[in-house]
C-alpha cells in the first residue's frame, strides 16, 4: 500500500514516461515498478496516454488519506553548541547562504502547499515575530524551554498532532524533501562514515527503524525532519502525555519517546543524501558549508578575539561552548595557534549587578600570589574577559582529598591580607538586589515580609559581631576550583569578590552544593584544622541564612529578566529559613544578649 501511494504520489509531481525513472524515484526494482503501475491500473488510479503515467481522479481522490495536515517546527531552544552566535540570535534564525535556516524550511513547506505551519519557540521568542507576516506561519510559546529539552516543545502543540510533518528549526535541506502526500511515518536518515553523537537507526525489513541508539559511525544517522501519520500521531500522543507527567524526563528529545516504546510506535527510514540534509551543530560546521563564516563571520565576539590576538578568524578554530555553564555569564572555549582559551561575556543584567572594574581590580592584586587563572584580556568597562583555558576537572565536594584541597586554598586566599576599599556586605546586596527586583515585581514568596524581618535579626547579628573583614572571594565554590593535572588547585571567576567576614565563603560553597548541616560543619573543621568555637559555628550558620537569602532575591531578579533557574531561588529560601530558625533556637540569645531596661 505505501509503495502504490508513492507511485500515485510521484505522478502528482512529475509527468513519467517510464518505468525505469519510477524505480530511480520510488527506490525499487524494474520488476516491482511493474506489478504497482498493473495494480494502480486496475483500480483505475492511474492512466498510460500518449506515453506519459498520469494520476487519475481516482487516484487522487485516494491519495486524499495520506495529505500533509500541518507542519510543526521546534525552535524554542537556545543552540549551546553553536556559540557566541546564538547569545544574539537563535539558532533556528542564523543565516546559511544569506538565507536563515527557518526561512528555507518554511519556504520548502510552502512549496508543496503545506500552509498551516507552528513554530513552537521560547528562547529569544520575540525574534520569530517577522515570520508571521512573512509566510503567515503562527508561534506557539514553550515556558519550560530553559528546563526541559524539545520534548516538551511537542507537548505544547500536541492537540495539532495528525499528518504532521516534524521540524526542528537548525536543520538545512539543500533540495526539498517534503511532499503533499505521505503514506507512513518516516525520520530522515543520513549515512555517515565518520564517528557521531547523533541518534543511531538500527534497519529491519521494510525500511522500519527496529532500534535507536545514542552514536554511530558506518551507519545510518537521524538527521533532519521526520513525518508522523495521523495513526501514529495518535499512538504517540498517548505516550508523551505520560513521560510529560514523568519525573526524571526533563533532558529527553521527542525522540526518546519513539526509542523507548519502538513495538508500538513503528516508523520508517527516509534515506537522505548527506549532501542534502545538514545539522550545523557548530561554527567548523557552517564554516565547511557556508565559506563566508571563515573569515568574515559578521559576529563581533569573533572580531574582537581576532583584534585581541591579531589573527584573521580563520584562525580562531575549536569553537565549543562550556561543558558546565555559570550562573551569571555565558562563556565558551575557542582555539588560537593550538593553544585553548575561555571567553567570557557578562549575562542578563549583570551590568547591575557587578562591578567589573573590581573584578578587574581583584585579579591583578591576586596576581603575584599565582592562585588565579591567568588572564589574557579583560575590559573592565564591559567585563570580557578571556583567560588561559586549564586542562583541568573541577573540584568534587563529596570527596574527602578534594575538600582538604579546596579549604587548604581557601585558607591561601585569606593568608593574602589584601585590603580593598569595598565590600560584600550582605546586608547591603539584599537591600540592593531587593530593590532591582521590585522595580520588576519579580520577588513572589508569599511570606517575604516575615523573611525580610528575620534577615534584619541576622543583619543585626553580624553588625554586633564586628569580625575583622578580609579579601573574600564570595563565590567559593566547587564549580570555581580548577583541579589541574600537577594537582595544582587554581581559583577563577572572582567578579563578587570584596571585604568580608572569610567565613562567608565556607557558607556559600555550602548552599551551592546543597549541603546538609552535618556536611557544612565538617567542611567548617577541614578549613579552621580544628574544632570550632561557637561564635565559629554561628558565624557559618549566619552566613548560609543571610547569603542563601541574597541568592533567592538575585535569583528572583534574574528571573523577572527572563533567566530561568528552575527551583535555586526556592532552595535558597529553605536555606534562610531553616537557618534563621536554628540561630534564633541554640546561639542569638547566647551570643547577642539583650540590652537590659
Amino acid at each position: 500500500m505505501n509503495n502504490l501511494a508513492l507511485l500515485c504520489r510521484t505522478l502528482t509531481e512529475k509527468e513519467i514516461t517510464s518505468q525505469k525513472e519510477l524505480s530511480g524515484k520510488l527506490r525499487v526494482s524494474i520488476g516491482t515498478v511493474n506489478s504497482l503501475i498493473r495494480e494502480a491500473t486496475q483500480r483505475e488510479y492511474i492512466k498510460h496516454e500518449e506515453g506519459i503515467y498520469k494520476i487519475t481522479e481516482t487516484g487522487l481522490e485516494w491519495l486524499e488519506q495520506f495529505k500533509v495536515d500541518n507542519a510543526i517546527i521546534l525552535a524554542a531552544g537556545f543552540g549551546r553548541r553553536l556559540v557566541p552566535f546564538t547569545f544574539d540570535v537563535p539558532k533556528g534564525l542564523l543565516k546559511v547562504n544569506d538565507t536563515p535556516m527557518i526561512n528555507r524550511q518554511i519556504e520548502q513547506l510552502l512549496e508543496v502547499g503545506i500552509t498551516d505551519i507552528t513554530i513552537v519557540v521560547g528562547y529569544l521568542a520575540e525574534k520569530f515575530e517577522y515570520l508571521i507576516d512573512a509566510y503567515g506561519v503562527k508561534l506557539v510559546y514553550n515556558p519550560e524551554y530553559s528546563t526541559k529539552n524539545n520534548y516538551v516543545s511537542l507537548h505544547c502543540v500536541r492537540k495539532q498532532l495528525k499528518n504532521t510533518y516534524v521540524l526542528v528549526a537548525d536543520n538545512w535541506m539543500e533540495r526539498n524533501i517534503f511532499h503533499a502526500y505521505e503514506p507512513r511515518s518516516w525520520i530522515s536518515c543520513i549515512y555517515s562514515e565518520v564517528e557521531t553523537e547523533d541518534w543511531r537507526a538500527v534497519v529491519g525489513a521494510r525500511d522500519t527503524i527496529i532500534r535507536m541508539e545514542f552514536g554511530a559511525e558506518d551507519d545510518w544517522v537521524m538527521i533532519g525532519p521526520a513525518f508522523f501519520t495521523r495513526e501514529f500521531s495518535q499512538k504517540y500522543l498517548k505516550y508523551l502525555e505520560e513521560y510529560y507527567s514523568r519525573p526524571g524526563t526533563q533532558d529527553y528529545f521527542w525522540e526518546h519517546i519513539i526509542k523507548e516504546n519502538i513495538d508500538e510506535l513503528p516508523i520508517h527510514i527516509n534515506r537522505q543524501d548527506a549532501s542534502n540534509v545538514y545539522e550545523f551543530e557548530l561554527l567548523d560546521d557552517l564554516r565547511a558549508y557556508d565559506p563566508t563564516y571563515i573569515n568574515d563571520s559578521g559576529n563581533e565576539i569573533l572580531s574582537a578575539i581576532a583584534e585581541v590576538f591579531s589573527v584573521t578568524q580563520a584562525e580562531i578554530t575549536n569553537v565549543r561552548p562550556m561543558k558546565e555553564g555559570g550562573m551569571t555569564n555565558r562563556s565558551f572555549v575557542f582555539e588560537v595557534n593550538d593553544k585553548k582559551y575561555v571567553f567570557r561575556q557578562p549575562g542578563l543584567g549583570t551590568e547591575r549587578l557587578i562591578s567589573r572594574s573590581q573584578e578587574k581590580n581583584n585579579y591583578e592584586l591576586m596576581k603575584p600570589f599565582d592562585i588565579t587563572d591567568e588572564i589574557i584580556y579583560f575590559d573592565g568597562n564591559t567585563g570580557v574577559k578571556i583567560t588561559r583555558f586549564y586542562e583541568a576537572r573541577v573540584g568534587d565536594p563529596y570527596n574527602d582529598d578534594d575538600l582538604v584541597a579546596m579549604m587548604a586554598k581557601l585558607r591561601e586566599v585569606h593568608a593574602t591580607n589584601i585590603q580593598v576599599d569595598y565590600k560584600f556586605d550582605v546586608g547591603e546586596r539584599i537591600a540592593y538586589y531587593e530593590a532591582l527586583a521590585n522595580e520588576r515585581n519579580s520577588i513572589l514568596f508569599e511570606d517575604y515580609a516575615l523573611v525580610r524581618g528575620w534577615a534584619d535579626e541576622l543583619i543585626a547579628f553580624k553588625d554586633y559581631l564586628a569580625i575583622p573583614e578580609r579579601l573574600s572571594h564570595i563565590d567559593y565554590i566547587y564549580a570555581n576550583l580548577l583541579f589541574l593535572e600537577d594537582g595544582e588547585v587554581r581559583v577563577i571567576d572572582w567578579e563578587y569578590s570584596g571585604m568580608a567576614d572569610p567565613i562567608i565563603d565556607i557558607a556559600m560553597f555550602s548552599i551551592y552544593t546543597y549541603y546538609s548541616k552535618e556536611e557544612m560543619d565538617k567542611l567548617l573543621r577541614l578549613y579552621l584544622q580544628r574544632e570550632p568555637t561557637r561564635t565559629e559555628e554561628a558565624r557559618l550558620y549566619l552566613y548560609v541564612a543571610l547569603s542563601a537569602f541574597t541568592w533567592s532575591i538575585w535569583t528572583e531578579y534574574k528571573q523577572g529578566l527572563g533567566d530561568a533557574f528552575g527551583d535555586y531561588a526556592l532552595e535558597m529560601y529553605r536555606y534562610m529559613k531553616r537557618y534563621y530558625r536554628l540561630l534564633k533556637k541554640e546561639y542569638l540569645d547566647e551570643l547577642m544578649p539583650k540590652e537590659q531596661d
